[in-house]
């Protein structure tokens, strides 16, 4: 993906740290924070939270906001669903959303909530 391109036509100005940013965001395998972004990003909090809303607002990205408040990122790509565990709040995506038929409607986000294979391991001490 051409990300300078993205950039720019949406009028932004293509920024190393703008490139950057949307690169990681590529390279994600899910939503991600700020916070786990930070280490990799050259950018303060400040401006990552000026150049989200920027995009965001553009269309370039989407949002998720978990239980603790916390913001999660990821490239706005095709429509999908997000499942958000409701004990550690890591936010995955579920790939298919075409388990929901309404007719008439145009869906653009599905949130599921429940508990991640990973904390059920811990609180049952089933391995799976």
């Amino acid at each position: 993906m051409n990300f300078e391109k993205v950039i720019k036509s949406n009028g932004l100005k293509a920024t190393r740290s703008r490139l950057h940013l949307l690169e990681l965001l590529h390279d994600s395998s899910h939503p991600v924070s700020y916070e786990e972004l930070k280490e990799q990003l050259q950018m303060d909090k400040a401006t990552f939270y000026r150049n989200v809303a920027a995009f965001e607002s553009e269309g370039v990205i989407k949002s998720i906001e978990s239980h603790d408040k916390r913001r999660y990122f990821e490239l706005a790509t095709t429509p999908h669903a997000h499942f958000i565990c409701l004990t550690c709040n890591r936010v995955e995506c579920i790939e298919s959303t075409g388990m929901f038929l309404l007719r008439g409607y145009e869906i653009e986000s599905i949130t599921i909530n429940g508990r991640c294979a990973q904390c059920l391991n811990q609180t049952t001490g089933v391995h799976s």
